[in-house]
């Protein structure tokens, strides 16, 4: 079983296997991307009830909260990547890896962005140098760097590896960033959904904001195929599978 496990990995990570096995994927991931996208903003906008303290304002909560995780979650993906190009030095992960950053960027500027206009009404300014903010806002210029670096350099295989390392120097924000609000004194609001025991959020607004979260999971996966799709063909453009697709 492990060996067909193995084997089904390894053809997966073959350029040519992987550009047609994301293309069968990516209708079915955009379509669950859409299901869940008119679900989430259905209940969360028009189902869930206000706020007993913040009234409708609270509701931006069904962006910024599952922006903040993918932010987050993609840097990790792109730390799991990162590391076995390195020790496996498999070209795909770089390509995922390198396909991924601008998502990551975008949800991380939308989680600042988000939290600043909730920001205003709650705490009566744009912006604070909260703990949690500070971090998320290290984690997007940690991505910014990736690209920065990744462009400047010419040459793939070096680029690759020292986007690799600065991915894993900075995945030790990953963990500030999530355990501030505990660690610090500060004026971000303490875990809810993500608590041991149980939820501090009401049942009609946990479901459109996890319906949201899986709109944002599904969206990331897909547009991250489509990009490294076209990363895939532009390095192998060379190639025979490559010419054979192209029709020459």
């Amino acid at each position: 079983m492990w060996n067909m496990i193995w084997l089904f990995f390894h053809k997966l990570a073959s350029p040519k296997h992987f550009y047609r096995i994301s293309g069968l994927l990516i209708p079915w991931l955009a379509a669950i991307t859409a299901i869940l996208l008119v679900l989430g903003l259905y209940l969360g906008l028009f189902v869930a009830p206000p706020d007993y303290q913040q009234g409708e304002s609270y509701r931006i909560i069904f962006v910024h909260v599952p922006s903040a995780w993918m932010s987050m979650f993609i840097y990790t993906f792109m730390a799991v990547l990162s590391a076995i190009y390195l020790i496996w030095n498999i070209k795909l992960a770089d390509v995922m890896a390198r396909s991924s950053a601008v998502l990551g960027a975008s949800f991380t500027l939308l989680a600042l962005a988000t939290g600043s206009l909730w920001g205003k009404p709650m705490w009566g300014a744009w912006w604070v140098w909260d703990a949690r903010l500070t971090s998320e806002l290290i984690l997007l210029f940690l991505y910014m760097g990736y690209i920065a670096l990744v462009m400047a350099i010419e040459d793939v295989r070096t680029a690759a590896r020292a986007g690799a390392v600065l991915i894993l120097v900075g995945v030790v924000n990953i963990p500030i960033i999530h355990y501030s609000v505990e660690w610090w004194n500060t004026l971000h609001q303490g875990p809810t959904v993500t608590k041991l025991d149980k939820p501090s959020i009401h049942l009609s607004m946990l479901v459109p904001l996890l319906l949201m979260a899986g709109a944002f999971q599904f969206y990331y996966f897909t547009v991250v195929l489509m990009r490294a799709r076209a990363e895939l063909l532009d390095r192998e453009r060379r190639s025979e599978w490559v010419r054979e697709l192209m029709g020459r």
